[in-house]
């Protein structure tokens, strides 16, 4: 799946952020699962009520391969097969915390000390 320019592998971005919210939510709340349960959770949401089950897959083997949720195990299927089970990593969750945070509001209240450590972690990832 190609990224359009810009898009910078922000994970909460275009036109699949709803869906990717959906996957994140569902992992964090209900700990490793299979694609099909996912889809099962995600299809509870009123938007994304005709979400295909490929569509998921697709989503979360992505979501894989950029880092964000990792196989964990297998799960035997009702029809014999062995499917796997799907977690969030740690970039996973700091992703979800980012996201939450006002940083304008984080700089205004956060204390020197911790402006400080904020700014040395993300100079030294740059």
């Amino acid at each position: 799946m190609a990224r359009r320019k810009g898009e910078g592998g922000r994970v909460f971005k275009g036109r699949t952020r709803q869906l990717t919210k959906a996957i994140f939510w569902t992992l964090a709340l209900k700990g490793p699962s299979t694609a099909y349960d996912i889809c099962r959770e995600v299809r509870t949401q009123k938007a994304l009520k005709y979400t295909r089950y490929s569509v998921v897959n697709r989503r979360v083997r992505t979501l894989e391969e950029l880092g964000y949720v990792e196989k964990v195990g297998t799960k035997n299927t009702k029809a014999g097969f062995k499917a796997p089970l799907y977690q969030l990593t740690v970039r996973a969750y700091l992703a979800i915390v980012l996201n939450q945070i006002n940083l304008e509001h984080f700089i205004e209240v956060a204390e020197e000390n911790a402006v400080l450590s904020a700014l040395a972690t993300l100079s030294s990832a740059l």
